[in-house]
């Protein structure tokens, strides 16, 4: 759930809580002024203590209130690095001019993907086992690629 939509629940909760210790405060006076008679309820002890109660919720209230405009105005800040990474990566641009024709190919086909098995590259590309492992050990030496294993075959991504 987002922080926006929690802060509106926050709100609606708060609100709820208002509306009940304005019933309950209501109904305690009525109470008070049964027990303490019409002359002496307002002068009762009783109504301070009430009075108190209702002060220290409603402080409450007003916390759950600020953490609520707090979520809901406030925004992620995830995202703006998300984008800020996104463009770093498009900016580099990679010199392929000291490869190999099937050394650019195979390299192309990882930028396309991003991230592909080892086995989808033999694929894609049509060559075989040993001339993909070999082209990518070269890719590996220029710090161009990683391969990472992942259970009987290999990963392969391009490093930063």
């Amino acid at each position: 759930m987002e922080n926006k939509n929690v802060g509106y629940l926050i709100l609606g909760i708060s609100i709820a809580i208002v509306i009940i210790i304005f019933l309950f405060n209501n109904a305690m006076k009525e109470i008070i002024v049964g027990n303490c008679g019409p002359t002496h309820g307002p002068v009762c002890p009783m109504n301070q203590t009430v009075e108190q109660q209702t002060y220290l919720s409603l402080t409450i209230v007003a916390v759950l209130v600020v953490i609520g405009l707090v979520l809901i105005f406030t925004k992620p800040k995830e995202r703006i690095v998300v984008k800020k990474v996104k463009e770093k990566i498009k900016k580099t641009k990679i010199d392929l001019s000291g490869l190999r024709k099937e050394d650019r190919d195979v390299f192309k086909l990882i930028q396309e993907q991003g991230t592909i098995f080892q086995a989808g590259l033999i694929e894609k590309s049509g060559f075989g086992k040993a001339k993909v492992s070999r082209i990518l050990d070269r890719l590996e030496n220029k710090d161009l690629i990683e391969r990472k294993r992942r259970g009987m075959t290999n990963v392969v991504v391009l490093k930063d």
